[in-house]
C-alpha cells in the first residue's frame, strides 16, 4: 500500500537514525520506487494551515477572486518550492506533471520554465548543483541523473519557475535507501516582487534569488515573485501580512513608476508593521538596465524610481519606523553591462550578482 504524510510522521524518529525507509508501490518500472513528494512536503510555501486549489500553488485558495487575476494565475506556478531526501542511490528519476504544456519562453529555456533541477550535498551545509532535467513534453517520466557515487547523501530538487506542476514523484532503485526529509521548521525569507525575482531569466530553478539565497543562509525562503505583476497591491499586502517569516524583501520596482511607488511603497511598510511590528522590511530599488548608459530616458526613469522609494524610507525612518532597511538597485546586475539577457531580466550572471548584493545586507539584518 502507498504510505502517506502520516505514516511518515509516525515513522520520523526511526527515519533519522536509518531503521525507517517508506517504500511507495513498485510501478511498471519494476526496478524502481516511486515516492509521491506530497506525502512529505514540499519546502518554500506560505500559508501553510490554508486549503489550496492545487497542491502546488503559491497561494491558498482564498486568494483566488482577491488579488487581481494575472497575479492568481502566475501563482499556479511552482517557483520557489523544493522537495528533500536523502538516498544511496547511483540514479535518481522524476514522474511528473507539468500544469502548462509551454515548456519554454523566447528569453528563457525549458530547463529553467518547465525543469527540475537536482542539488547534492557534498559536506555538511554545503549543497552543490548535481544536474538538471530538460523537460520534452508535458508529462515527463525520466531520469534526472544516473551514474552518481552512491554515496549515502541528502539531495535537494528545486521545482519548475515558470510552469505549474499538477503531480510529482521521484524514482530511485528498489534496492536502495531512500528517507524523506520534511521541511525546515525555521522561520522563512519573504521575497515579494516582479518576474526577477519569480525567475526569469534562470537558466534553472536553483539559479533565482531566493533559491541560492536560502542555500547561503541555510534558511528556508518564499518565492512570491510575479511577473509583470509585483505592484505592492493593497490587497496582496493583506496576504503578506499573515505571514510570519524573518524577514520580507519587498523588490517590486521594475514593476511599477514612482507615482505608483509614492502611492504604495508607505503603506505597504505600515500594514505589515501592524501586524508584525518587529519583522525586518528590506525595502529595494529597482535594477539599472544594462544598456542604460546608451538610453537616457531610461537613465532617468531609473534616477526617479529610486529617489521615489528613498523618499518614503527616509520620511518612515523619521517616523520612528524600526527594522526598515534598503538595498539600493545601481549594483543589481554588475556594472559591466554583462548581467542580463535583454537588458532587464537577469541571466545567470546577473543572479549570482543580485544574490550577492541581497547578502551583504541579509547578513547584517539576520546574524
Amino acid at each position: 500500500m502507498p504510505w502517506t504524510r502520516r505514516d511518515f510522521l509516525a515513522g520520523s524518529a526511526a527515519c533519522a537514525v536509518g531503521l525507517f525507509a517508506p517504500r511507495a508501490a513498485i510501478t511498471a518500472d519494476e526496478d524502481l520506487v516511486w515516492h509521491d513528494v506530497t506525502a512529505w512536503g514540499v519546502e518554500g510555501r506560505g500559508w501553510e494551515e490554508l486549503p489550496r486549489a492545487r497542491y502546488f500553488d503559491r497561494l491558498p485558495a482564498k486568494a483566488e477572486g482577491v488579488v487581481r487575476p494575472p497575479v492568481w494565475e502566475l501563482s499556479r506556478h511552482s517557483a520557489g518550492m523544493a522537495v528533500r531526501f536523502t538516498t544511496n542511490a547511483p540514479a535518481i528519476h522524476a514522474d511528473y506533471e507539468l500544469l502548462s504544456a509551454s515548456l519554454a519562453m523566447p528569453h528563457m529555456p525549458a530547463t529553467g520554465v518547465s525543469g527540475l533541477d537536482l542539488y547534492g550535498e557534498l559536506s555538511a551545509g554545503d549543497d552543490r548543483w548535481v544536474q538538471v532535467l530538460a523537460p520534452g513534453s508535458q508529462t515527463v517520466r525520466q531520469a534526472i541523473v544516473t551514474g552518481l557515487d552512491g554515496a549515502l547523501r541528502t539531495y535537494t530538487v528545486y521545482l519548475p519557475l515558470y510552469n505549474g506542476v499538477n503531480s510529482l514523484k521521484i524514482g530511485v532503485p528498489a534496492d536502495c535507501d531512500f528517507r524523506p526529509v520534511m521541511p525546515r521548521n525555521d522561520k522563512p525569507i519573504v521575497f515579494y516582487g516582479t518576474s526577477i525575482m519569480h525567475g526569469a531569466c534562470a537558466s534553472r530553478p536553483g539559479l533565482a534569488i531566493p533559491a541560492i539565497l536560502g542555500r547561503r543562509f541555510h534558511r528556508p525562503t518564499i518565492n512570491l515573485g510575479f511577473s509583470g505583476n509585483g505592484r505592492m497591491d493593497p490587497e496582496f499586502v493583506e496576504l503578506l501580512a499573515e505571514l510570519d517569516p524573518a524577514l520580507y524583501c519587498i523588490d517590486c520596482l521594475p514593476n511599477m513608476d514612482p507615482a505608483a511607488v509614492r502611492e504604495r511603497a508607505k503603506p505597504l511598510v505600515e500594514r505589515l508593521r501592524r501586524t508584525r511590528p518587529q519583522t525586518p522590511i528590506l525595502l529595494v530599488e529597482d535594477r539599472v538596465f544594462t544598456n542604460a548608459p546608451f538610453l537616457p530616458e531610461r537613465q532617468q526613469f531609473h534616477r526617479e524610481n529610486h529617489r521615489a522609494l528613498r523618499e518614503v524610507y527616509d520620511a518612515l525612518i523619521a517616523a520612528g519606523v524600526p527594522e526598515l532597511y534598503y538595498l539600493p538597485g545601481d549594483d543589481l546586475l554588475g556594472s559591466d553591462g554583462e548581467g542580463a539577457t535583454d537588458g532587464s531580466h537577469p541571466n545567470d550572471l546577473g543572479f549570482l550578482r543580485n544574490a550577492a548584493c541581497y547578502e551583504r545586507v541579509l547578513r547584517r539584518i539576520l546574524d
